[in-house]
């Protein structure tokens, strides 16, 4: 059966989240790569997997573990114990390409003639159908391949011919197209590699004597640790040779070529935790001056300015800062609804939004609302949103919305559906406010992107049609 989340169907998905840690020989790593996934479970909630191996053990010893559902679902206690290792990587998905199946849970663990690794991959592949046609009359890949195996096939073909495991995932790197941040374990070393667009976030960090990479800087800080830098787009960066004492040889290649710089925008807009810093821009502070733009922007008469939770709040701050209406909390979030793995009726996906959302009465009654929301897809759920401010006595509901309006498909890992369930790509703006049923409505301006990262080079393909791959 198909699993569905309820109450998320109406947002856009990361693929996956990913993180790796090297730590001294006699060290244990499994926990805190799942305390590590945990901070990342708002990437991908679909499966979760860890890969450990121990250093000073056997070549090609590489413990994994992985399972559907979420990363607290999928690992016991004994399960931890028995992942022993000073070296590992874990990830959790949300399946873009490739089925919400096990088969395609993540990482990749593989044997060859030269050793082993264990990949992690965040994003997609936009020429993986032209390798895996190669490998495949090669005899390596199969019909079903991941964009995962196909990257580790790259990589395992380049090894037999090349004297370090660096050495052929930089050649394999060259061949990528795509948004990708990778981070890949042998037996001896741990490597991270983020495509040379920059699409999708990488950080490398530290914490006493072990080094650490993670989807975003809040997973690492969650642990304790230090976040270093940002993984530049199109570099390579190896972790190997450590010592007991925590010294270890950091190397940096550069993938060939020179490629323009282009950064997922919707890191800032929903993907990444409000606490989280990629690429030196605060995910918070972006969305906060995405209110201001749209305060500026449209001057609106009303009582109360109110964000959905969670990424519409930050938003809701900064407008409510801009035009000087006050800002309150109108909505109740309860955080202990489960998952379904019943594909929902239309009656099923209402009632999941008001299990998921309560309005609070008292905050809205007899009050001009403006509701800050960071997207709109299907229109489903802000829909519905509307109708309870309305039943608890809002008289006005304005929406604002934090991005522009969804328009086309994004081919780098993002789960953007087809445009043909893309409210805006079908509506007027006027024809979209009708059917979610408010009295207004307005986007944040194409223009306004770049006043929520500054000079950041970004990717708005979905909103502009501009693809830098």
């Amino acid at each position: 059966m198909e699993s569905i989340n309820f109450i998320t169907d109406d947002k856009l998905h990361e693929e996956c989240g990913v993180f790796g840690v090297y730590a001294p020989s006699g060290c244990e790593v499994a926990k805190d790569i799942y305390y590590g996934l945990i901070s990342l479970q708002h990437r991908g909630q679909e499966s979760a997997g860890i890969s450990v191996s121990d250093t000073d053990g056997p070549m090609g010893n590489i413990r994994t573990k992985k399972g559907m559902g979420l990363v607290s679902e999928v690992f016991s206690k004994n399960d931890l114990n028995e992942l022993s290792g000073n070296i590992g990587v874990g990830h959790v998905r949300y399946s873009t390409t490739g089925g919400s199946l096990l088969e395609n849970a993540q990482p990749i663990a593989m044997n060859y003639i030269k050793g082993s690794l264990a990949l992690v991959h965040n994003g997609n592949i936009v020429n993986a159908g032209e390798l895996k046609e190669a490998q495949m009359y090669r005899g390596q890949a199969h019909y079903t391949s991941s964009d995962s195996e196909v990257l580790s096939y790259e990589i395992i073909s380049e090894r037999v011919k090349t004297g370090s495991i660096e050495e052929a995932v930089e050649k394999a790197a060259s061949r990528l197209k795509g948004g990708y941040a990778c981070v890949i374990m042998s037996p001896r070393k741990l490597i991270a590699v983020r495509d040379p667009n920059g699409i999708k976030p990488l950080v490398f960090g530290k914490r006493e004597n072990a080094y650490m990479f993670a989807s975003e800087s809040a997973a690492i800080k969650a642990l304790g640790g230090e976040v270093l830098r940002d993984v530049k787009p199109g570099e390579i960066v190896t972790v190997t040779d450590m010592t007991k004492d925590g010294n270890a040889r950091i190397k940096s290649v550069m993938i060939p070529g020179n490629e323009t710089e282009a950064h997922c925008i919707f890191e800032y807009i929903y993907f990444a935790r409000s606490d989280s810093v990629i690429d030196k821009v605060s995910v918070y502070e972006a969305r906060v001056r995405a209110g201001h733009a749209l305060a500026k922007a449209n001057e609106t008469q009303a009582d109360i300015v109110v964000g959905v939770p969670d990424s519409g709040l930050a938003a809701a701050e900064g407008f409510a800062q801009e035009s000087g209406i006050p800002l309150a909390v109108a909505f109740h979030k309860n955080s202990y609804v489960g998952r379904s793995f019943i594909k929902p009726t239309d009656e099923q996906r209402r009632m999941a939004v008001r299990m998921k959302l309560s309005v609070q009465g008292d905050v809205v009654r007899g009050k001009r609302v403006i509701l800050i929301d960071d997207s709109i897809v299907r229109g489903t759920t802000m829909r519905q949103i509307v109708e309870m401010l309305r039943e608890e006595g809002a008289v006005e509901v304005h929406v604002r919305v934090s991005s522009p309006p969804f328009l086309y498909p994004c081919y780098y890992g993002t789960d953007v559906p087809s445009s043909g369930q893309l409210i805006a790509s079908q509506h007027s703006t006027e024809e979209v406010c009708k059917r979610i049923g408010s009295d207004t409505l307005e986007y944040l301006r194409l223009q306004d992107l770049s006043a929520m990262v500054g000079d950041l080079p970004i990717c708005a393909a979905c909103f502009d049609n501009s693809y830098p791959v």
